[in-house]
């Protein structure tokens, strides 16, 4: 301890260290690190050296993808500065070497449902076995919302106001609202009223989607799992090929390219998902027939 600095200081500074890691994610960040000090340990290393980054990352390059040694070296990173005051964003050889293990690869994108086949779901499935699918795949859809937002959607979070629904949504870092609205097409609005019609009365906690099994909904809120299966349910009903393909990513992507087919240009795009870089908002578009056939 500094001699300047009193044990009070000290203390409230070991405190704020200690929340620099994001909380919900804090235990993945240690795994990654407590990883790479286990590495070290059986390699006798002392000093955490550009050298020794690099074969540590050169090994986990044989078995992880390259967006997955992207996702270890920012946990580790964060860890070395905040436990061994070490910046490993300075080491020149170790970020060329992250960055030429993802040449040549492509992320797999997710299938995307077209208007039709949206339409033809919520026309001819049955409400008694789909309606919460429905009603989740109305409000992702209209709100190109993520799996985690849907999930964390609240009774309160939705304003009927008869002509259109107003719908309020946390964003997935939970910095500031925004906003989307739902308007009346096809029977789309009698589909949420019923659902909420079914919200038992002992339910004590607010979030929108509960359990939904042959026409009743239970107390139990929907998790982000079954969630994230609202467009594999879809598209397995609909006899789609390749269900798997289907993810949770599928609604945002529908959504923007639902838009981009309705000649919406890329800025309100942007603006209607919350997207900033105009290149990961075309990376969510999926370059359609329908949209190929518009433009020729």
């Amino acid at each position: 301890m500094n001699n300047c600095e009193s044990e009070e200081i000290v203390e409230a500074a070991n405190i704020a260290i200690s929340n620099l890691l994001p909380t919900k994610s804090r235990s993945l960040y240690d795994i990654a690190y407590n990883r790479f000090k286990k590495w070290c340990a059986e390699k006798n290393v002392q000093v955490y050296s550009e050298n020794v980054l690099l074969a540590y990352f050169s090994e986990n390059a044989k078995n992880y993808k390259s967006s997955t040694l992207w996702a270890q070296y920012s946990m580790v990173k964060s860890c070395l500065i905040i436990y061994d005051n070490i910046d490993i964003s300075k080491f020149p050889k170790l970020i060329a070497f992250l960055k030429r293990t993802g040449d040549g690869y492509q992320a797999k994108k997710s299938k995307i449902l077209t208007k039709s086949e949206i339409d033809r779901f919520l026309s001819s499935a049955d409400d008694k076995e789909f309606l919460m699918i429905k009603v989740g795949l109305i409000l992702g859809i209209a709100g190109a919302c993520r799996t985690d937002e849907l999930v964390n959607l609240t009774v309160d979070d939705i304003e009927d106001v008869g002509s259109s629904l107003i719908v309020k949504i946390q964003t997935l870092r939970q910095r500031f609202h925004e906003s989307f609205v739902v308007t009346d097409v096809g029977n789309m609005f009698e589909l949420f009223r019923k659902y909420l019609s079914l919200r038992p009365p002992h339910v004590k906690h607010r979030r929108l989607f509960l359990y939904y099994k042959a026409g009743k909904c239970s107390s139990q809120p929907v998790g982000k799992n079954t969630m994230g299966k609202i467009p594999s349910v879809v598209a397995s009903y609909l006899k789609l090929p390749d269900v798997a393909c289907y993810t949770g990513h599928c609604l945002r992507r529908s959504s923007a390219t639902l838009l981009a087919d309705a000649g919406v240009d890329i800025t309100t795009i942007k603006r209607h998902a919350g997207w900033k870089s105009t290149t990961v908002a075309e990376g969510y578009v999926e370059n359609s027939i329908e949209n190929k056939t518009k433009n020729c």
